[in-house]
């Protein structure tokens, strides 16, 4: 039931203020009302995961690796993950089998769960080169599987591109040199913490794909959205420009629920004081603004309700701001966190 639902909201205290340290951790709502509950405070999340088949099932990915609640999000756990330490930033499920369960790390790697997130296990390395050296070690930012090849995998990689499996995670293609084409336009190039002008293009933040078009992978970077039809050998710049002021591509999803419908979170840069959440009817080809507020931040992550079309959610980096619809967009509630927390980096539904 829709009214059961709840919103999680994940939070790291990347670039926090040292005297003003904020809360880190989960925070739960209902998405008919009520209070923001702060229910995991012990270690920062970069990402949390409803599970799609099951809703009791929570999944927080930390700087300590994946932490699980069975009970809607009331209480987390640590699971039995084997590497302590290590970040996790985002979960997959085998459309297939709902037990088994993929997280994407940084650095790069790949763990997979087989008994529905209770333990993990480090898959083989990904053996793809090193496109770009920043500040922090490249990260497994999203991972999305072919509706139809169930194999067939791709990872969105801060700041190093794209790979893909064809055999469920074991060994990995890299897929960005079609990328770095691209960022030998001028108009592409952008260099802020690293070694290249490819670093904006390389700065992959989501992957998605419409199950109405199986074949065409969507990619969120810097630099905009891009599109590929050949498993990610050639991507195509969709110039969201035409559509948007804004073209910082932090977040795409497909709608569960809206055929050929995707949701955008285009934003300034990644620290910003701008951004707006738009949608797409039609496979991504036209887009147009779908919020109704004005966020002081970046625009971090999109929730989109697993059943309810009418409900879509955001939330912005500072100041623990999340704005949501429950009308499908004719209007919009603040939600905003209570007390200081550090920056949202997740927003997930169900």
């Amino acid at each position: 039931m829709a009214e059961q639902s709840n919103i999680y909201v994940g939070v790291a205290g990347y670039f926090g203020k040292p005297d003003h340290p904020g809360r880190v951790g989960i925070f739960r709502r209902g998405t008919a009302g009520g209070d923001w509950q702060h229910v995991l405070g012990t270690v920062q999340a970069f990402t949390v995961f409803v599970h799609p088949k099951d809703p009791e099932t929570v999944f927080a990915g930390t700087n300590d690796g994946v932490w699980r609640s069975t009970d809607r999000g009331a209480t987390f756990r640590r699971t039995a993950f084997p590497d302590a330490g290590k970040e996790v930033w985002s979960f997959m499920v085998d459309s297939r089998d709902p037990s088994r369960i993929f997280a994407g790390a940084s650095p790069i790697d790949v763990y997979r769960s087989d008994d529905g997130g209770a333990s993990w296990r480090r898959l083989p390395t990904p053996a793809i080169d090193t496109h770009c050296k920043g500040p922090f070690a490249s990260r497994v930012m999203r991972l999305v599987q072919h509706p139809k090849r169930h194999d067939e995998i791709y990872a969105a990689l801060e700041i190093n591109g794209v790979m893909r499996s064809i055999d469920l995670g074991q060994t990995w293609t890299d897929c960005s040199a079609g990328l770095l084409k691209l960022a030998e336009h001028e108009h592409l190039k952008s260099r802020i913490v690293s070694d290249t002008t490819a670093e904006g293009m390389l700065d992959s933040h989501a992957v998605t794909i419409n199950p109405a078009d199986p074949d065409g992978l969507w990619l969120a970077v810097r630099m905009g959205l891009f599109r590929s039809a050949d498993q990610g050998r050639t991507w195509r710049d969709m110039e969201v420009g035409r559509f948007s002021p804004t073209t910082y591509g932090r977040d795409i999803r497909v709608s569960p629920v809206e055929p050929n419908t995707l949701y955008s979170a285009l934003s300034v840069a990644a620290a910003s004081k701008d951004g707006g959440l738009y949608r797409s009817e039609d496979g991504g080809e036209s887009w147009s603004r779908f919020d109704k507020v004005k966020v002081n931040g970046t625009i971090m992550s999109i929730g989109l309700h697993p059943t309810d079309a009418g409900q879509v959610y955001i939330g912005a980096r500072y100041d623990g701001e999340v704005f949501g619809t429950r009308d499908a967009g004719k209007t919009w509630q603040a939600m905003p966190l209570p007390g200081e927390v550090q920056h949202i980096y997740s927003l997930a539904c169900g």
